[in-house]
C-alpha cells in the first residue's frame, strides 16, 4: 500500500504531517528508536508504549539469521512476536553492506554469518520475500551502502548497483501478496557526491516506490558535507510521500535534517549512549560516569518530574552503572528514548507554532 504524507504545517521547508499506512498512521517529525532483533535493547513492547513510541525500526540481515523469517512468521511476524502493536519499518540488509563488507556482485550479496560464520545470500528479490515473511509495515528495498570517504567509482558503482536492484525489488514486491498491508521505501545513495546524489533521488524516484529514504550518510562523514548532499535530494522526492534519513539521531543533525524536509529518522545513538552512561539532556550531553556525580542528589533533569527516571539521583543510578547492575542500561535507555522523542515533539510543535528557526537556534547552541 503506498504511504502517504499529509501536510498539517509547514515552517519553510520544515514540514510536520501524518503518515498513513495500510496499519494507520504516525504523525511527523518521527524518531524511531531501533530494535534490530525484535526488540530495543534492555526494554519491552510495554516499555515502548508507556514512552509513546509509534515506529520501531528492526534489522533484515539479524532476523533472517537468528530466529529466521520462518519462524517469525510462524510466531505472527515481528507484530506478533513482540505483541507490538504499532508501526514497524525493516531494513533491507544494505547497511550490513556497509558494516560487514560481504562480497557483492551485480546479482546480489553474500555474507558470512555474524553467529556461526555460514553463508548467506541476498538479492533484491530475496529481500522482498524475508520482509514479507518479517511482516513489518514498511520494508525497504535493498541497496549498497558505501563507506565514506571513498573513491567516486565506488559511489558511482554503489548508485549504479541500487538503481538496478530497486529496478528488481519493486516488481517483486507488487507481484507478492502482502503488497495490500505493506509499503516499500527506495532508497537514494550517492555518498557527499551532489551530481550522483540528484542522479539517485531521479532514478529511484522514476521507480515509483511508497515512500523514499536517504541513506549512505551519516557514516562518518562531517555535517558539513553531510547538508549539501541531503539538500540536493530532497526537493526532488514526492511532496506527498513521506522522507526517511536513514541512521541520524544527535539532536543537531535532526533540526538541520527537519530544515531539509525531511520526516522520519532512525538510530542507535539514544540506546548506545545510555548503555555506556551517557545521557541526553536539556543541558546537552552528560556522562555520568564522573566522579562529581558519585554523591549527587539531584534528578537526571531536575526540572522534569515526568522523566521514567525522575525519582532516582545521578548518584544512584552512577552506582548502577559502577557495579554493571543490569537495572542500570535499562533505565538509562528509558530516558534517552523518553528525552528524544519528546525533543521530537517540540521540534514538531515549533514547525506548527510557525518558530522553528529560533528552535533551530537554541539547538545548536547546545548541541554545537
Amino acid at each position: 500500500m503506498k504511504a502517504t504524507f499529509t501536510l498539517q504545517a509547514a515552517d519553510g521547508i520544515a514540514r510536520a504531517g501524518t503518515v498513513t499506512t495500510a496499519r494507520g498512521s504516525f504523525t511527523t517529525p518521527c524518531f524511531m528508536p531501533v530494535g534490530t532483533r525484535g526488540a530495543v535493547k534492555h526494554l519491552s513492547s510495554a516499555d515502548l508504549e508507556m514512552l509513546g513510541v509509534q515506529v520501531v525500526l528492526a534489522n533484515t540481515y539479524h532476523l533472517m539469521l537468528r530466529p529466521g523469517a520462518d519462524t517469525v512468521a510462524a510466531l505472527g511476524g515481528l507484530h506478533g512476536m513482540s505483541d507490538w502493536h504499532g508501526h514497524m519499518l525493516t531494513d533491507s540488509g544494505g547497511y550490513q553492506i556497509f558494516s560487514l563488507e560481504p562480497t557483492v556482485d551485480d546479482d546480489g550479496a553474500t555474507f558470512k554469518s555474524v553467529y556461526d560464520g555460514g553463508a548467506h545470500r541476498l538479492t533484491p528479490e530475496r529481500a522482498v520475500h524475508i520482509q514479507a515473511r518479517l511482516g513489518a509495515d514498511i520494508q525497504m528495498a535493498l541497496d549498497v551502502c558505501p563507506p565514506l570517504p571513498a573513491p567516486e567509482r565506488v559511489i558511482e558503482s554503489a548508485v549504479q548497483r541500487t538503481t538496478a536492484w530497486a529496478r528488481r525489488a519493486r516488481p517483486a514486491f507488487l507481484a507478492g501478496d502482502t503488497v495490500t498491508h505493506q509499503s516499500q521505501f527506495g532508497i537514494v545513495q550517492g555518498g557527499v557526491d551532489l551530481d550522483l546524489r540528484r542522479r539517485s533521488a531521479d532514478e529511484i524516484g522514476d521507480i515509483g516506490f511508497d515512500g523514499y529514504a536517504i541513506g549512505g550518510l551519516s557514516v562518518g562523514e562531517e555535517r558539513d558535507q553531510m547538508l549539501p548532499a541531503l539538500a540536493a535530494v530532497t526537493d526532488r522526492l514526492p511532496a506527498d510521500q513521506p522522507r526517511y534519513f536513514m541512521g541520524l539521531g544527535d539532536p543537531a543533525g535532526i533540526v538541520e535534517a527537519v530544515a531539509n524536509g525531511v520526516d522520519m529518522f532512525d538510530c542507535v545513538l539514544p540506546t548506545r549512549l545510555a548503555r555506556h552512561g551517557t545521557l541526553l539532556t536539556s543541558t546537552g550531553r552528560l556522562n555520568l560516569t564522573r566522579a562529581e556525580f558519585a554523591t549527587s542528589t539531584e534528578p537526571i533533569e531536575p526540572d522534569r518530574p515526568d522523566g521514567p527516571v525522575a525519582r532516582w539521583s545521578k548518584g544512584y543510578l552512577r552506582h548502577l552503572l559502577q557495579v554493571k547492575e543490569p537495572t542500570a542500561p535499562r533505565l538509562l535507555t528509558l530516558h534517552n528514548l523518553w528525552w528524544l522523542l519528546g525533543f521530537v515533539d517540540d521540534l514538531r510543535t515549533a514547525i506548527v507554532e510557525g518558530r522553528f528557526d529560533a528552535f533551530r537556534d537554541d539547538v545548536h547552541a547546545i548541541w554545537g
